[in-house]
């Protein structure tokens, strides 16, 4: 997606204009929806693959150490580098960008999630099995319900570094905000551009945020009770 800009920075060149917002408001809209829908996908996707490798994690201990170190090895790796190894066999589009956040996004989702499950009392895991839970009963009913907590962890984590990391996509032209941001600093540093793009990420990070807070709450009611 390419972002055409009509206004100008002025000679003051301000941090923020309503006039370049009012004037721009296609561009900037269509900006922040970009960026969301790559965030919202990039942790759903991360989701669907952490939550069963934390389970696997849990299950067989040995594979605890391995699995943690290889998603801990892929998020050392730098974005530009991860993203220049990765377009040459996904191209330059929305593959790329997803395959890069998703990489990332993998360490917090299963740290969290193994965190988790490893909270939940051995007495509980006891009194499942006494009533006769299969492996999969235990964990479907009992287990991963108890470990939402820790699980909501990570995907607040995730939302919040995705984000940010959504915007290094400028770099394959597809950015979200990020367009906007660096257009900002090729406009002759248009402080209210690159202003603009920077505040809308950092909204968007907080009502993802608050949006997974809310429904932690709803998800775990006995803890709502527990506070009350």
């Amino acid at each position: 997606m390419s972002f055409r800009l009509s206004y100008r920075a002025d000679p003051g060149n301000p941090w923020f204009s309503w006039q370049y917002v009012r004037d721009n408001s296609d561009t900037v809209l269509a900006a922040l929806r970009d960026h969301t829908t790559l965030t919202v996908r990039a942790v759903l996707i991360a989701a669907l693959i952490a939550v069963p490798l934390a389970v696997v994690a849990y299950w067989y201990r040995p594979l605890t150490g391995p699995i943690l170190a290889l998603t801990g090895v892929l998020y050392t790796v730098p974005s530009l580098a991860l993203f220049a190894f990765v377009a040459p066999y996904l191209g330059i589009g929305v593959a790329t960008v997803l395959t890069v956040v998703v990489l990332y996004a993998l360490l917090v989702i299963v740290r969290n999630t193994v965190a988790g499950l490893n909270q939940v009392p051995a007495e509980v895991r006891e009194a499942a099995e006494g009533m006769g839970y299969s492996r999969w009963g235990q964990l479907l009913r009992v287990e991963l319900p108890l470990a939402v907590p820790g699980i909501l962890t990570g995907l607040r984590l995730a939302t919040v570094s995705t984000v940010a990391l959504v915007t290094v996509g400028v770099v394959i032209g597809r950015g979200g905000l990020g367009q906007i941001i660096f257009a900002g600093f090729q406009n002759n540093l248009y402080k209210a551009q690159i202003m603009t793009g920077t505040l809308l990420c950092v909204l968007l990070a907080l009502v993802l945020d608050l949006l997974l807070i809310g429904a932690g709450r709803l998800l775990t009611p006995w803890l709502r009770g527990r506070t009350g």
